[in-house]
């Protein structure tokens, strides 16, 4: 089964993406390339491209809602990694649906997180 997000993208053209300045220092542990930051405010980052009336993250590769990924994922910020896609653990995303429904795609149900080699059912809610 491939991931819905790896046909989406919708996400990462839709919010600013902003984090604290630390998650871009290498000597703090941060992993964020610098060079696709810029200064927010005195506590804050961006991802270039996503402070602007029509967002796209620097880091977004291939076309929202066809196939699209994040060209830095195992470095990206910890907002993107907070995002949880619609059902992919058993409860709805507001933030996966606003975005998606803004560039026109069909909001995710569980029937899209279906192995077709599982017994054919959707994830279970996760616990509290």
């Amino acid at each position: 089964m491939e991931h819905p997000c790896l046909r989406c993208g919708a996400c990462c053209a839709f919010f600013r993406v902003a984090f604290h300045w630390s998650e871009a220092e290498a000597f703090l542990g941060g992993g964020v390339p610098p060079e696709l930051t810029e200064k927010l405010d005195p506590h804050r980052l961006a991802m270039r491209g996503t402070n602007a009336a029509q967002p796209r993250c620097v880091a977004l590769r291939g076309t929202v809602g066809e196939a699209a990924h994040c060209g830095i994922y195992p470095q990206r910020p910890s907002v993107c990694r907070e995002v949880q896609p619609s059902w992919e653990f058993g409860t709805a995303s507001p933030q996966c649906d606003k975005a998606r429904r803004a560039h026109g795609l069909p909001v995710l149900t569980p029937e899209d997180w279906l192995d077709p080699f599982d017994a054919g059912e959707p994830p279970l809610p996760q616990s509290a």
